[in-house]
């Protein structure tokens, strides 16, 4: 029998599948899908009724005024999720990635990125086959080989985390609608101008804290923390951690560095997913969005001195614009 795709477009849709990829779960479908300016994506592969591969995907709506425009981008976390032979997964993932493709086109998105390969060269003649080209991007990657995580930091980090905690700075998990506010807007304040452009609407950080705190959602949703660093009763900084597999990862984190210089909550919010991670078990925590190899990148300088190892990787591009795509898939050919 021939594979069957099948494409979801809403969560109460979407049935229990198998896995453990919390970038193609279930639970991240509905982050997504509760988040305005947000429209997930998820593509199944099957064969006789028996998932064989998924595969999420979200569209992002992204406007600015300064300059001012609005755009639409489609965002794959990594090349999916797969149920069956190794031989098989790239023909998988090639019809998967034609679907994506075909739907970014429908919902007038003007560039797909697909980011957080397995490895640097993965999938590299189905992306080109299908007119997607690559551009050089690092990644920041700590291991934990069972020592104390703070031997690893630089002399100064050390420093910052003994005297963060001695002046007066508190860790903890945010676990009410209150602190989530006032910590998704403390990091979007201080955040858009300093590591990335896009950040994502209150809602976001908001439907994560509410799945984890239902208990009938089910363990997917404890894949999902929200670190809080507090001082005299405001909060100062923060890190929003997902876990898929041995890896956790830093998806967001800041602080009020310049209003709260003694405290150093931008460093205490690393240091406790850190931690977190270490005592959990987890093999290695990566950190999102460091930037590429050809320009200096202050969030990425930031985290090196944790003790991290820089890393090559690519991500894979594809504009609307068919010129625009042809002419970036000859230069970076």
């Amino acid at each position: 029998m021939a594979i069957k795709l099948t494409s979801y477009y809403r969560g109460s849709h979407v049935p229990d599948l198998p896995g453990h990829d919390t970038f193609h779960s279930n639970a991240l479908f509905r982050i997504f899908e509760g988040t305005p300016g947000c429209h997930p994506l998820l593509v199944t592969v099957s064969e006789d009724g028996q998932i064989l591969g998924k595969l999420l995907v979200v569209v992002q709506r992204i406007v600015r005024f300064i300059p001012f425009y609005i755009i639409r981008r489609c965002v794959a976390y990594g090349m999916g999720e797969y149920f069956c032979a190794d031989s098989q997964r790239d023909a998988l993932f090639n019809e998967m990635l034609k679907e994506v493709t075909r739907y970014a086109n429908r919902m007038g998105c003007f560039v797909i990125e697909v980011r957080n390969l397995p490895a640097p060269l993965a999938g590299f003649g189905i992306f080109r086959q299908e007119g997607y080209f690559p551009i050089k991007w690092l990644r920041v990657r700590n291991t934990f080989d069972g020592s104390a995580i703070e031997q690893s930091f630089s002399t100064s980090r050390r420093r910052q985390v003994r005297k963060g905690l001695k002046n007066g700075a508190i860790l903890d998990i945010a676990d009410t609608e209150a602190e989530i506010k006032e910590f998704a807007l403390m990091l979007k304040r201080n955040y858009l101008s300093k590591i990335r452009k896009h950040f994502p609407a209150i809602e976001f950080f908001q439907q994560i804290q509410r799945g984890i705190q239902d208990v009938h959602l089910g363990e997917s949703w404890q894949r999902f923390k929200i670190f809080i660093v507090k001082h005299q009763q405001k909060i100062i900084g923060g890190s929003v951690c997902i876990y898929s597999g041995d890896t956790a990862f830093v998806w967001f984190s800041g602080g009020l560095n310049k209003t709260h210089l003694r405290q150093y909550p931008g460093v205490l919010a690393v240091w406790k997913a850190l931690t977190d991670a270490q005592e959990r078990g987890f093999k290695h925590l990566e950190f999102m969005d460091v930037g590429t190899p050809f320009r200096k990148h202050g969030y990425r300088d930031f985290v090196l001195r944790f003790g991290g190892e820089q890393i090559s990787t690519r991500r894979w591009f594809h504009f609307r614009w068919k010129w625009l795509n042809q002419l970036c898939v000859r230069f970076y050919d």
